[in-house]
């Protein structure tokens, strides 16, 4: 079930939202770079050429904040942000102490992988199966395969759709005409 842009993060939203104003700046400022101000006074940076890296491929979008906020608050949009919260659930739980993986494991299998998942993600039944054989012996990598596919899924489907949406058009449009 899909909780819309409540499920984001308050930070992703604020920083969404600056996105937003900063985009929307480029249609009357030619300058190659955009400052803004968030609530908590920290300088925003955004390089007018930034978008066009997205297109270089999906790992270039993934390492950038700006386009990480923005191609999550894209999937609100295409109610399917469970996939960017269970790849970056992986990557945190990857970061995590040993200690702590059992608390973190299961907190991730119930909320995106499990039959009764309120956020389950698109995993087949041998990779669901192998995932859960993997919770028994926990370790950094338990999640690996799982977030492989979701990764591909991402790559495949939702990042060509992302390409194509109006405001990474529009964005990519005005980073070329400076």
């Amino acid at each position: 079930m899909c909780r819309g842009l409540d499920s984001l993060p308050i930070t992703c939203l604020e920083r969404a939202k600056e996105l937003k104003a900063l985009f929307g700046s480029l249609l009357q400022k030619t300058d190659h770079s955009i400052t803004g101000h968030s609530k908590k006074s920290e300088k925003l940076r955004l390089n007018v050429d930034e978008p066009l890296k997205w297109k270089e491929s999906f790992e270039q979008l993934l390492s950038s904040q700006n386009g990480l906020c923005l191609f999550r608050a894209f999937l609100v949009s295409e109610f399917s942000e469970e996939n960017i919260a269970f790849y970056l659930a992986c990557e945190d739980y990857r970061a995590t102490k040993p200690s702590k993986l059992a608390t973190k494991a299961k907190k991730i299998y119930d909320e995106f992988i499990g039959s009764d998942a309120p956020r389950e993600v698109n995993l087949d039944h041998l990779t669901k199966a192998i995932t859960k054989e993997n919770m028994e012996q926990l370790n950094q990598s338990c999640f690996n395969l799982a977030q492989a596919k979701i990764y591909t899924l991402m790559e495949k489907d939702c990042y060509p759709r992302f390409l194509k949406s109006s405001i990474y058009l529009e964005l990519s449009r005005k980073a070329k005409t400076g």
